[in-house]
């Protein structure tokens, strides 16, 4: 038996809301129409726009996968993982299916470490945040590469030798019996905050060429960020975090809406803008409707305490006592690797972060502390470390 709706209560819902005339619409088009010159921010998970408002033409840049470097560093940033993948499969099947994937893992690494060296960061990959740490990096992915190798080929010589324990031990943090100069834990922080400094110095870069008003702007972030549970607030979403460091904190955080339900917009090829212009009306829509109903506070409730979004509470693991926390630890330093190897693992244990959002406020703050310039950065797990080569 279907359920009884009464028309004249239904008719009375539709009146303020659920039809395109209802009252709620007609609220959200006039709130659309006083910004209607004001610029809007749209970001999905590897582009970002700014539509000037007024019809003008929309602008875009590419911040992620579309871009030169992003596969080649994360490519060694997960090498941690996938090892662990590699223990966990071993763990939970019980059997050698393990094996294949291994072997792969380790002629890819192998094909890795001789296609790596400093010309092809400088001259190839050529990633302007990464300007004048060519070396370097080249000598992180060489050394990350060869204790990689070490481990699969010991692995695979001896299936008992996979596990969490020599993972750790002989791998990730050290303190086993193999010589381990730098952990890989490190090299992790390091290409995890290599990657998000890139995307940070060319988002701001490209940001303050557009001479925003921040206090006018809307910022809508759209899709899927990640993972499928990741990146739905603000301060779990590395995207946000970085827009956020882009306006040297002067977007007021109640203009930033994250909505992952949103229409997104393909990558523009060719210079085509056509699918981004014709999104703009409904991306408006979308804010200005969000926009609408939270004015109606003020209006309702004036004299009750108001909403404000705070920033985000990070808690401190400077004692090593505490054992478990519910938000990413604040980093202190650089040279906090506790703080930020926690972060590894809160990313992996949260369904609510981006893996690759381990250290992206931290990239972001220092980038905004040195005026945009990358080269002034201290990069934890690779400025001041020696990654020694040829092992």
């Amino acid at each position: 038996m279907d359920a009884y709706e009464s028309p004249e209560f239904v008719r009375l819902f539709t009146t303020y809301t659920g039809n395109p005339d209802a009252i709620g619409r007609h609220l959200a088009r006039a709130t659309a129409d006083r910004g209607r010159g004001d610029p809007l921010i749209a970001a999905t998970s590897t582009d970002i726009a700014l539509y000037p408002g007024d019809g003008r033409a929309p602008t875009v840049e590419g911040f992620r996968k579309s871009t030169r470097g992003f596969k080649e560093i994360t490519a060694i940033s997960h090498l941690g993982p996938a090892l662990a993948s590699l223990v966990s499969i071993r763990t939970q099947l019980g059997d050698g299916s393990w094996r294949d994937d291994a072997e792969r893992l380790l002629i890819q690494v192998k094909a890795t470490r001789a296609a790596n060296c400093m010309e092809l960061w400088r001259n190839r990959i050529a990633v302007g945040a990464y300007r004048r740490r060519e070396q370097e990096i080249a000598d992180m992915v060489d050394y990350s590469c060869a204790v990689t190798a070490r481990y699969l080929s010991a692995a695979l010589a001896d299936e008992d030798y996979l596990n969490p324990e020599t993972l750790r031990s002989d791998y990730l943090a050290g303190g086993g019996d193999v010589d381990l100069p730098v952990p890989i834990n490190h090299m992790m922080v390091a290409t995890f905050f290599l990657a998000s400094l890139d995307i940070a110095h060319r988002m701001t870069g490209w940001l303050h060429a557009q001479q925003i008003d921040w206090s006018r702007t809307g910022v809508i972030i759209s899709g899927q960020q990640g993972r499928p549970t990741a990146g739905v607030t603000w301060n779990t979403s590395s995207v946000a975090t970085m827009i956020l460091g882009a306006s040297g904190r002067r977007l007021p955080l109640e203009r930033m809406y994250l909505a992952p339900h949103a229409p997104t917009f393909a990558t523009p090829t060719d210079g085509d803008l056509g699918e981004m212009i014709a999104l703009e009306p409904r991306l408006r829509e979308i804010w200005y409707g969000t926009r609408a109903t939270v004015e109606l506070g003020a209006i309702m409730f004036d004299g009750y305490p108001r909403y404000a979004p705070a920033a985000a509470s990070f808690p401190d693991i400077a004692d090593p006592g505490i054992t478990e926390i519910g938000e990413m630890p604040v980093i202190h330093s650089a040279g906090d690797m506790r703080a930020m190897v926690t972060r590894l693992r809160v990313v992996l244990e949260d369904p609510r972060q981006l893996l690759s959002g381990c250290v992206a406020d931290f990239a972001a703050a220092s980038l905004a502390a040195t005026d945009n310039d990358p080269t002034r950065v201290v990069v934890p797990g690779l400025t001041g470390v020696h990654y020694p080569t040829g092992l």
